[in-house]
């Protein structure tokens, strides 16, 4: 029969056997948590570069507005005749 004392060694190693599977589990996750924060950092940064990308584009088709109305309206002109 185990003794007091080895049976509480023997529960003492299974603990610790156990705790040291939750260090490796442990260490997994922070990774897979690093690599998430990294994903997610990366994500918001190509998600402001779309964003200022989109208000550049507006900007652009409002500048192309303005400009095809100028080209409009120099093209309905009434033709003028050289001089000379």
């Amino acid at each position: 029969m185990f003794t007091k004392q080895k049976l509480t060694m023997a529960l003492a190693i299974v603990a610790i056997s156990g705790l040291g599977g939750c260090a490796t589990y442990k260490e997994e996750f922070a990774t897979i948590n690093s690599r998430l924060d990294s994903l997610d950092a990366k994500v918001q940064s190509a998600a402001q570069s779309a964003e200022s990308a989109n208000q550049s584009a507006q900007q652009a088709n409002q500048r192309l507005d303005t400009l095809e109305g100028r080209v409009q309206q120099l093209e309905s002109a009434p033709k003028r005749v050289p001089r000379g």
